[in-house]
């Protein structure tokens, strides 16, 4: 068993096995939906595979050469076309492939013109070089790179809904076992919903190439029971954690760059560059989800990020080792 962080008491447990990435293990409607479609598609070409394969195999064994064969040195008989065969090969695969079109067609209709329920919940996703913002507009809520969802009930549906966008170049938000990809783009507001249908955590990660740190650009959607996710609203909506025992590592954050980048909400860090840090230490991972996150993973991220994601966007801080400790101690410090 996995556990959550902690939240005003409440431990979450979530079930082993739950991080697979495999498209054959879906776990939402969408994905049920293109699971059933690939099945499809692959037996087809599976059988096309196996017919063509199986001919071709029958030809080179039967039409060998053989040196005992009193015409091997004399030409074939040579046949010029058949109006029958040349049918066959070019109708054949074009009802193959508008078969295949049209069943791929209803899946995308199906789930684009899905109705919205009024209890779906509403999440705004923003990517960014190389990192993902999410906000939860009716809730006040703002966090970064950890998706968390209800459990969609098929009696009480409450799907999520997802309204992307970029604050840069081009991303894919890709939750394999929920959904497929749908890409987020400058400029342009695309939408997509899933509906996990057990607690767990689900990953993904972006399916475009948008840098140098495309491959570390990971996602982590987190499915909650009704009372976890209740807690975990709760919890994200207080203000950030005031401990006076980390009063210097507060001070010294605040008086640094960190301020101009990235939001603690209660103190006057309000930047909107980096990720929104009011909760930090409540996420299981920094940098988009490729490094745990542990104190002494923090203090070298914040330190020299590049030695986690050479070419993110974050500049190295080089604080010298008491203030890089004190501000770890109060980063640590925001549940």
């Amino acid at each position: 068993m996995l556990a959550y962080p902690i939240w005003s008491g409440l431990a979450v447990q979530v079930p082993s096995g739950t991080g697979s990435t495999s498209i054959f293990d879906p776990a939402g409607t969408p994905a049920h939906s293109i699971f059933s479609l690939s099945l499809l598609v692959l037996s087809i070409t599976g059988a096309i595979f196996l017919v063509v394969g199986g001919l071709l195999t029958y030809v080179l064994l039967r039409y060998r050469h053989r040196a005992s064969d009193a015409n091997a040195m004399q030409e074939p008989p040579q046949i010029y076309g058949s109006n029958q065969i040349e049918l066959s090969w070019t109708v054949i695969p074009i009802l193959i492939v508008v078969m295949l079109f049209l069943a791929t067609a209803r899946i995308i209709l199906a789930t684009q013109n899905a109705p919205k329920p009024a209890s779906a919940l509403d999440v705004t996703v923003i990517g960014h070089q190389f990192w993902w913002e999410f906000r939860y507009p009716r809730l006040g809520i703002v966090t970064a790179n950890e998706l968390h969802i209800p459990v969609s009930d098929p009696k009480n549906p409450t799907p999520t809904y997802l309204t992307m966008s970029s604050a840069d170049t081009n991303h894919s938000f890709w939750i394999p076992r929920l959904a497929g990809k749908m890409d987020v783009i400058p400029n342009r507001v695309n939408t997509m919903w899933i509906d996990p249908e057990s607690p767990g955590l689900y990953l993904g990660q972006c399916a475009q190439y948008c840098g140098t740190q495309h491959a570390l650009m990971l996602l982590r959607v987190y499915a909650d029971t009704p009372a976890q996710f209740a807690a975990w609203i709760a919890h994200q909506q207080q203000s950030a954690a005031n401990d006076p025992g980390v009063a210097e590592g507060r001070s010294v954050f605040q008086h640094t760059a960190c301020i101009s980048c990235h939001t603690v909400a209660g103190t006057v860090a309000s930047g909107r560059f980096g990720p929104d840090l009011t909760h930090l230490a409540s996420r299981d991972t920094i940098a988009s989800g490729s490094v745990p996150l542990t104190p002494a993973n923090l203090r070298a991220f914040v330190d020299n990020p590049a030695q986690f994601k050479p070419g993110c966007l974050m500049p190295a801080m080089h604080l010298n080792d008491h203030d890089l400790d004190a501000v770890t101690a109060y980063l640590m410090t925001l549940k």
